[in-house]
Parts: structure tokens; C-alpha cells; sequence
């Protein structure tokens, strides 16, 4: 069946043809699209941990064979992925904030707000940094200065805690790096689209 020239079919948009959208803050700049692509990996221990227990409720009632080691590792894995989610948060503008000032100013001074917010989460940040490392010498060393993990204590006995401090330091020093680069690229306006060199 043959359309008539002045009937052309509209032609429905495809996948292709939508924009999609960016997975990142553009100010975000390279570290954005780093910690954006290292989210992947911290999404599968969710998976894991989910695993981890399914196995655990398995082995203990039906074989009656618990593992001393399920729980920890599922705590584990859940907590990284925790603590990793602030940062994934701040690479992509979508942490919680109140917007009440924010909504209702011109975009000149959105711009502005965009600065002194970005300078006043670096320095949160930066202070969380401080009192983090207070927490991670304790965790690392003994009183007499010798090198020793803190562990959980339990069977397993895991450096778990340990670990997971030394990680929180490590987010937490990052995150500061990414607002220092929010600071800047706001600060000389930048609306850089996705591919874009940034800081």
C-alpha cells in the first residue's frame, strides 16, 4: 500500500534521538565522571550482600550450619556502599538540601548561592575529614604507636571496623576535593555539557 506524497508518516522518536540525560554535575568536572563510573562496582555489593544473607538464612535452617562470617560481611558491604553514596550524591547534585531561598532568587544570584554553598560544604567536609583521621589513628594503632586494625571482636573477628574508617577518611578527603572543584568552576560560571575539560 503506497502513501500519498502529501501524507508523510510521522516518524516516532527513537532512542537515539533522545538526549540523554547526564549522569553527572557538569561543574563536577573529571572527578565527577571518576567517582560516577566508580559507583558501579559499590552498586554490586549491595547485590552481594543481599546474596550473602539468602545463603546464611539457607545454611542455618535448612543444613544447620551458620557461617560466622555472613553477617559481618553483609554489614560490611552495606556500610561501604553507604558511605560511598554521600559521594555519589555530591558528584551528581542529588543529596537533600532546602531549596527555600534557592527557588525564589534570579539566576545571578543562584550562581552566587551555588559558591558560597559549595565553600561552606568544603569546609564541613574538611572539618569531617579531621575528625575522621582522630578516629582512623585509633583504629590503626595501638596507644604505644604499633601498627594494629581494629577488629570486630566477635568469632570471625574481621578488621571490619577498621577498614571501614580508613574508607570514610579516604570518601571523605575526596569529597572535599570534589566541592573545591564545585567552588571553582561555579565561581568562573561554568555550564560545561557533557565531554567537557573541566577543572
Amino acid at each position: 500500500m503506497s502513501v500519498p506524497p502529501d501524507h508523510t508518516p510521522a516518524v516516532p522518536d527513537t532512542p537515539q534521538s533522545v538526549t540523554p540525560q547526564l549522569e553527572y554535575l557538569p561543574q563536577a568536572g573529571w572527578l565527577g565522571r571518576a567517582i560516577t563510573l566508580a559507583a558501579r562496582p559499590f552498586a554490586i555489593c549491595i547485590i552481594a550482600a543481599m546474596a550473602i544473607l539468602v545463603m546464611e538464612v539457607f545454611l542455618r535452617y535448612v543444613f544447620n550450619r551458620p557461617t560466622v562470617w555472613a553477617h559481618e560481611t553483609s554489614i560490611f558491604l552495606s556500610a561501604v556502599t553507604f558511605i560511598f553514596g554521600g559521594l555519589y550524591c555530591v558528584a551528581r547534585n542529588t543529596h537533600i538540601r532546602v531549596v527555600l531561598i534557592y527557588d525564589v532568587v534570579r539566576s545571578s544570584s543562584r550562581c552566587a548561592l551555588d559558591v558560597v554553598i559549595s565553600i561552606a560544604c568544603l569546609g564541613v567536609s574538611l572539618f569531617f575529614a579531621w575528625a575522621s583521621w582522630l578516629m582512623v589513628k585509633k583504629a590503626m594503632f595501638r596507644p604505644d604507636g604499633s601498627f594494629f586494625l581494629e577488629t570486630t571482636g566477635s568469632a570471625w573477628n574481621s578488621p571490619a571496623p577498621a577498614v571501614l574508617k580508613i574508607f570514610m577518611f579516604c570518601v571523605l578527603v575526596v569529597m572535599s576535593v570534589q566541592f573545591l572543584i564545585l567552588t571553582f568552576n561555579y565561581a568562573r560560571g561554568s555550564k560545561a555539557p557533557q565531554g567537557h575539560d573541566d577543572v
